[in-house]
């Protein structure tokens, strides 16, 4: 019976870590496409040599080593929010911190905010750079399809987020398969280059990495621009962790994915120290003649689903910054029923497509492209380990000594990379910046001015207990039916319910003061999702809670009323009652009157609460309102 046990947590481990292939794995899967040729080619190109070659190869085993296998399949990934991963969950432990001053918090808190807004910029360039490196294995083949790469490329993106709308729960099974396959083909590859020279073998000592530096110097420097390009997804690993768990992700990486990540690379190593011209694409050239246009349809295979990761990543995100107060509420649509992370965002689905293909048209070679890919990553590397290490000293307990080691560590490596990919800032590597910056700018002109309406309406709100005191010497009339108020402060009587008095002069008989609470973790149990309080005069408090990944619905939440001890329900005996402020600029604002304007642009366009949180639209009494904050 125990041997029983052990082989189905085997098959479920083997399974999983396949199904992670799919989604975890795909961005630095493709890095083979282009990491080891940028080293050797664009302005910073390194000479040919072989102690140029087995340099570059040790560094690329050791950033994967000590980035990826170490800090995040070893430590990171230990930092979960109940089993979330990713720079949301680790902000979202940092709020826990005790002990820390408010100012410090709000440090730590947009430093992880804009960790996340970097995201947005990687989501834009993963897409274009991982598919365009794929097809322009056709120019290895035949120098004819040179001016057909762009418009292939063009065409397969946008059908890429063409078919975003349908859903890709169908295929999504594919994908572990596909990119396992992938990775087998990267490791058989590699081993035929390694046999053909496999003293190629000797770069994992990290005596070539020393001797790199000491004869290249400055140059040595600049070509960690280009090995980063080899650890670029190794965030993944986390921020998917919630999808897979720790272990699976953790046995893919360390058996199978970084075995066959670095054979590819010293295979393109040893073609490189046979053939110095291979330099030109040394990923397609180490393949056989004959199997280089099947070798092309896999790569963009490949580079479709690392795309579709980033793409779905884009949509989790966003997802998460809503329900977290950082985003308008805009629609989301539930493209699987068995799936719950299987969404779809239209508006961010057709500005990503925007960009991706001015990005193509704009830089239209991979080579030009890599100048603005990394930047964005190792920015957002080196402010998970800055939260990482809040994290460890505050809430595990280290001491200043081993929380230093890790500090120290972890933080030199991600300087270095991200101070050499920063040197690449005016040939593209604004570009992912001022992705991230605007999206920063737009959550946190949200979040702020967000908190300053509530203020507003709070200074302007009547007490709770007084209104309900008020009832006991009267009161306008009660009708028949429940009434529910959406509010952020169940404490005060929301504004919707004074403009009903103040118009129809009538109160119903059950009136529910709803509050809709999101909490810092990714999932509410069902036992803990309402909290019911009764109160005078056949009012009623109740909170319905949300994880920053679940999937708000409010009718069905109120099923659970009656587990509390209310009686039940009934949507068609219940009017929702919702305020529709209107807001307007005040020269008395603490946000300045750029940031005013933007704030009132989203306000605007937000989707309404009813679609937001599935409340049926013929149920609805929207009362207006105009606010100056």
């Amino acid at each position: 019976m125990q041997s029983e046990t052990n082989d189905s947590s085997k098959t479920r481990l083997l399974t999983t870590a396949i199904a992670a292939m799919g989604v975890v794995f795909g961005d630095i899967g493709t890095s083979p496409l282009y990491a080891m040729k940028e080293a050797f080619n664009g302005p910073h190109a390194l000479l040919v040599t072989p102690g140029n070659i087995l340099g570059i190869l040790s560094l690329v085993f050791w950033a994967m080593t000590i980035t990826v296998t170490f800090k995040y399949v070893k430590f990171i990934t230990r930092a979960d929010n109940r089993g979330e991963g990713g720079i949301m969950a680790l902000t979202a432990l940092v709020l826990r911190t005790p002990g820390v001053s408010q100012r410090t918090l709000w440090l730590l808190t947009g430093l992880g905010i804009f960790g996340a807004a970097l995201f947005y910029g990687d989501a834009v360039i993963t897409p274009a750079m991982s598919v365009l490196s794929a097809v322009e294995g056709l120019q290895v083949a035949t120098p004819m399809f040179e001016h057909y790469v762009v418009p292939i490329t063009l065409v397969i993106l946008t059908g890429i987020f063409l078919i975003q709308p349908r859903g890709t729960a169908s295929i999504a099974a594919l994908f572990g398969p596909v990119m396992m396959f992938w990775f087998s083909t990267l490791g058989v590859l590699g081993l035929m280059g390694i046999l053909k020279h496999p003293g190629v073998l000797a770069a994992i000592n990290p005596i070539y990495a020393v001797h790199f530096f000491a004869e290249n110097r400055g140059y040595g420097f600049l070509a960690l621009g280009a090995v980063v390009l080899a650890i670029t997804g190794g965030e993944a690993l986390y921020a998917d962790m919630g999808h897979f768990g720790r272990r699976p992700i953790k046995w893919a990486w360390l058996s199978f994915v970084f075995p066959c990540l670095y054979l590819n690379y010293l295979g393109q190593g040893a073609l490189m120290l046979d053939n110095p011209l291979a330099v030109k694409n040394p990923f397609f050239l180490l393949a056989p003649e004959m199997l280089l246009y099947p070798l092309v349809a896999l790569a963009t295979a490949a580079t479709i689903i690392a795309s579709q990761a980033v793409i779905s990543g884009a949509y989790s995100l966003t997802s998460q910054a809503m329900q977290l107060g950082y985003c308008p509420r805009i629609l989301v649509k539930f493209t699987s029923e068995q799936e719950k992370g299987q969404i779809y965002i239209p508006n961010i689905n057709w500005l990503l497509l925007i960009a991706v293909l001015a990005i193509v048209l704009g830089f239209k070679t991979s080579s030009n492209l890599a100048a603005a890919y990394g930047i964005a990553v190792t920015l957002t590397m080196l402010i998970d380990t800055i939260l990482a290490m809040v994290v460890v000293r505050s809430l595990w307990n280290w001491n200043w000594f081993q929380a230093g080691i890790f500090l120290t560590l972890f933080i030199i490596v991600d300087l270095a990379f991200f101070s050499a990919t920063l040197l690449k800032f005016a040939d593209g590597g604004w570009l992912p910046l001022l992705l991230g910056l605007t999206v920063f700018i737009l959550f946190s002109t949200w979040q702020r001015g967000r908190a300053l309406l509530y203020k507003k309406l709070k200074q302007d709100s009547m007490p709770l207990d007084a209104f309900l005191q008020s009832l006991e010497y009267g009161g306008p009339q009660r009708v028949v039916g429940t009434s529910i108020f959406l509010t952020p402060d169940t404490n005060s009587v929301p504004r919707a319910m004074l403009h009903n008095l103040l118009h129809n002069k009538v109160l119903h008989e059950r009136v529910i003061l709803l509050n809709v609470n999101t909490q810092d973790i990714p999932h509410v149990a069902d036992q803990d999702r309402l909290q019911v309080l009764p109160l005078a005069h056949g009012f009623h408090r109740i909170t319905v809670n949300y994880g920053f990944s679940d999937k708000p619905d409010i009718p069905n939440a109120l099923k659970m009323a009656e587990q509390a001890g209310m009686a039940p329900i009934e949507m068609m005996e219940t009017s929702f009652f919702l305020g529709r402020e209107t807001v307007v600029p005040s020269g008395k604002s603490a946000l300045p009157l750029w940031r005013q304007i933007l704030f009132m642009w989203m306000f605007r366009n937000a989707e309404s609460a009813t679609a937001y949180f599935k409340i049926p639209t013929n149920r609805v009494v929207e009362l207006g309102a105009q606010i100056e904050f």
